[in-house]
């Protein structure tokens, strides 16, 4: 029979053995250092004012009372040192960077389960809950290939659920990219995480689709006039209208109102003039009652024309359109009469 046991190296109490008392005392010394082991720290040199029963996995090349003692445990007891020699499948708690790790072919390793493994939550340095059940808080993220390339999937159970990416600032949502709703892919926006604008559709045949993008063909009501020289026509009629486009005050020196410019862009911009008979005439698309866009100089003529222009400008929000009128002519106002388009491009 053996003078220990066979896994932890405890001495046995002999039946002729003096003083059995210190065999017993060393027994509990070891076991008190290896039951629910926790190791301090890993070092090569004892600390100067080690607490009782702190433990220490000493490193390579260790120096002074550790010296030799390389891969050791010190366990602190009764102002003295013990050193135990890891087997095997141990595990220990490693406090300083707090992390159970297993120890196996002379290295101490993180506990991780084994492949494949199904956990219900997994938080990285972020904690998980039952509906983020994965979670990661960390400066970047990286997905990459095994062989050629890489795909991350988000799926949805109906057309009518959500499959989308939702980008956050202070927890609050400004973008969206996915299938929300429905199986079309889009684009949402949104200045406060409550309301919300499509701004870019995709439908399966491949149409895009810019819901938001302003847009506006106005005219006046359906008539035939002639206004006065230097006189402004509006609208009261947007027959398009979309991207917040709308009528403002009347215009000045005329009749209809202002159309309202939403965003801040370029904007391509087309005036068209139909009329019934005219002398030399001039009619001209302005921004603000002065900047010139877009122009038309007609001739004198009995017979009934249709004219367009077009152009190009940058026009900031809230700016207003009218036309100005010059000489004399018989104009047909309406749809697809005298009017205006105006796109944000």
């Amino acid at each position: 029979m053996s003078d220990m046991t066979v896994n932890l190296a405890l001495p046995y109490i002999l039946p002729s053995q003096a003083q059995k008392h210190v065999t017993h005392n060393e027994a509990l010394q070891l076991i008190d250092a290896v039951t629910q082991l926790t190791i301090s720290a890993e070092a090569s040199a004892a600390p100067e004012d080690p607490a009782e029963g702190a433990c220490y996995l000493i490193g390579s090349g260790a120096t002074g009372a550790w010296s030799g003692k390389d891969g050791r445990l010190a366990f602190r007891q009764d102002g003295a040192w013990i050193y135990i020699l890891p087997r095997d499948g141990w595990r220990a708690y490693f406090a300083a960077v707090s992390r159970l790790r297993i120890f196996a072919a002379g290295v101490w390793s993180d506990l991780v389960p084994p492949p494949p493994a199904s956990l219900p939550l997994l938080g990285l340095n972020a904690s998980a809950d039952a509906q983020n059940r994965l979670a990661v808080a960390s400066p970047a993220s990286l997905f990459n290939h095994e062989g050629h390339g890489h795909q991350l999937k988000v799926n949805k159970a109906s057309a009518a659920e959500t499959a989308s990416l939702l980008f956050q600032s202070n927890w609050s949502g400004r973008a969206e990219m996915g299938l929300a709703g429905n199986d079309e892919f889009a684009i949402k926006v949104s200045g406060d995480g409550a309301a919300w604008e499509t701004a870019l559709a995709i439908a399966a045949g491949g149409i895009v689709k810019t819901p938001a993008r302003p847009v506006a063909r106005g005219a006046l009501a359906a008539a035939t006039t002639t206004p006065g020289n230097n006189t402004r026509t509006g609208f009261n009629a947007l027959h398009v209208q979309q991207g917040g486009f709308s009528l403002g005050a009347a215009v000045p020196s005329g009749s209809g109102n202002r159309l309202t410019v939403p965003a801040s862009g370029l904007y391509l911009l087309i005036l068209s003039v139909s009329t019934v008979t005219s002398s030399a005439y001039g009619a001209r698309l302005e921004a603000n009652g002065s900047t010139a866009l877009a122009a038309i100089a007609g001739v004198a003529t009995t017979v009934a024309s249709r004219q367009t222009a077009f152009g190009l400008a940058q026009l900031t929000a809230g700016d207003w359109l009218s036309i100005l009128h010059t000489g004399t002519a018989q104009y047909k106002f309406g749809a697809g009469e005298t009017e205006i388009s105006a796109i944000l491009l």
